[in-house]
């Protein structure tokens, strides 16, 4: 088994951020390859994608933050530089959704999950360097999807909207969702981002606008008897979900979480912190499966959890299990996290060829591998994992003293 500390976490923060920068730079055509696939082959002439993009710039940005490494913050100029230049809408506002490898637009398309990201990241930039475009662009992005994608009448944000933010017919971020006009996951990484934001921009309009989607989440998202999250609604928040997601109620545990502390409003704070323990909670009784993993997903259909393990999963149920045991002090927890570190060091890291594994090597014998470096894969879940680990073990060791 192995050990489930700051050091061990740290180390493997530096051993993502290293593989990062030695494989994922791309010297050809700028800024980061599109692809490199499960063995560690760069495919130069793989499309680029916004959520890769701007997942890089964050996850840089904070580990620069975090390190004062020369190299990742270069890294992170790299990533903000390529992104102002190729994927910023400068006629119409708003990121692209998708570019070819040499910087053309290959889709247009504004998914508000997408602009939400690059909120995200542009607020990390900011912190780290101080950019006053940075914060522009932030200030910029913010506007648009409240302008936007803001539901007036009945609450929360649309999916997605053309390049020129008309409405659209398809508002899919992938082809396994549902065609619906609102989702938990975009909502989920609205939340994520407008969280950053308020932090570098406390103003009334940020205020409201973070204390809104808390309201969502709690009011319309949540199920606070079952413990989990609906996926896919109506514009009237009508319930069409055909599962439950345990790794994004898990996520949205410690994210609901971090939002309450950072609004720091107490009427949100009694109502929500009820349900970020509940997710937690939820997700501990019902999703761990035979390897002490967390399973993927439970289908109402088949009445079936499903124990695929995919490696962001098992990212966020660290945080949120280390969080949830911040919290309650409940052992449990802090156990569960021993079993999912000791299940990713065994099933998910890739010790020859660095990175972790998309799926576990133990569901490779039925699944395809796939990428370590792609549209949706990026330093962000197990990057961003490391380091809230590792404020949370500071803070734990704070507290025992």
């Amino acid at each position: 088994m192995t050990n489930f500390n700051y050091d061990t976490i740290y180390q493997e923060l530096k051993s993502i951020a290293s593989w990062w920068l030695d494989n994922s730079i791309d010297n050809i055509n700028g800024g980061f390859i599109g692809e490199i696939d499960d063995k560690g082959n760069q495919i130069f002439h793989a499309n680029k994608g916004i959520v890769l993009n701007s997942r890089i710039l964050w996850f840089f940005s904070e580990l620069a933050i975090k390190t004062k490494n020369t190299a990742h913050t270069l890294a992170a100029v790299r990533s903000f530089n390529y992104i102002i230049s190729y994927f910023d809408d400068a006629e119409f506002g708003g990121a692209f959704w998708e570019l070819d490898c040499q910087g053309q637009v290959v889709n247009s398309k504004k998914q508000t999950y997408a602009q939400c990201f690059c909120i995200y990241a542009f607020s990390s930039y900011f912190k780290l360097t101080g950019s006053k475009l940075a914060l522009c662009k932030a200030e910029q992005y913010f506007q648009l999807v409240e302008m936007h994608a803001f539901d007036n009448e009945n609450g929360g944000y649309i999916e997605a909207m053309s390049q020129r933010w008309d409405s659209v017919e398809d508002f899919r971020l992938s082809a396994k969702d549902k065609n619906v006009p609102k989702s938990m996951n975009t909502h989920l990484h609205v939340l994520e981002a407008y969280t950053a934001f308020y932090q570098i921009k406390k103003d009334a309009q940020t205020k409201n606008a973070l204390a809104g989607l808390l309201d969502v989440f709690i009011d319309n998202i949540v199920d606070s008897h079952s413990g989990h999250q609906k996926l896919f609604f109506d514009m009237k928040w009508n319930d069409l979900s055909e599962a439950f997601s345990y790794g994004h109620d898990i996520e949205a545990s410690w994210l609901l979480y971090e939002a309450i502390e950072v609004l720091s409003d107490l009427r949100i704070a009694k109502k929500a912190y009820p349900v970020v323990l509940k997710l937690a909670s939820s997700c501990l009784n019902e999703a761990i499966g035979s390897k002490g993993q967390v399973c993927d997903e439970f289908v109402f259909s088949t009445q079936t959890k499903s124990e695929q393990s995919d490696w962001w999963v098992q990212a966020e149920a660290l945080v949120g299990f280390l969080n949830a045991y911040s919290l309650t002090k409940d052992k449990r927890y802090f156990d569960a996290c021993i079993k999912i570190w000791d299940y990713i060091d065994q099933y998910h890291l890739d010790k020859s060829c660095g990175e972790w594994h998309w799926v576990s090597k133990n569901d490779l014998s039925f699944l395809q591998p796939r990428y370590k470096v792609g549209f949706w894969k990026a330093p962000y879940h197990n990057g961003r994992a490391m380091m809230e680990l590792c404020k949370l073990f500071t803070q734990l060791e704070k507290g025992s003293k």
